[in-house]
């Protein structure tokens, strides 16, 4: 079993950019996928990106391509959500999760972290 820390959340302007953590506890987390989902106020959760345990073929929801980066340090058992040009849409509670799939289906993990808050601000 692993547990998961996510860290670096705020308030931003838009435009402006974040980075979010996701720091794991336990063993084998090497071994797992870890995507990042988020869900604003009154809506369902919605995939955001995914990064397998090699660190290659990542995947990401098309409403932060080429804005978003997800990255993994295996040696300090964090991965990253590097967060640009945001847009107030992008407001919501972010989640990271970890699980055995390389998918975009929140069903498929079972390890999450509690949230961290981003807003975006006009």
């Amino acid at each position: 079993q692993i547990q998961l820390v996510e860290s670096g959340g705020g308030l931003v302007q838009a435009g402006g950019s974040l980075r979010l953590s996701c720091e794991a506890s336990g063993r084998a987390f090497n071994t797992y996928t870890v995507g990042w989902f988020r869900q604003a106020p009154g809506k369902e959760r919605e995939f955001v990106a995914a990064i397998p345990w090699s660190g290659m073929g990542t995947s990401y929801a098309d409403s932060v391509k080429g804005r978003f980066t997800i990255s993994r340090d295996n040696t300090k058992k964090t991965v990253y959500l590097h967060m640009t040009n945001l847009k107030q849409e992008d407001t919501a509670v972010y989640h990271c999760a970890a699980g055995s799939f390389f998918s975009s289906s929140h069903r498929d993990y079972a390890y999450w972290g509690q949230g961290t808050q981003v807003t975006v601000s006009s």
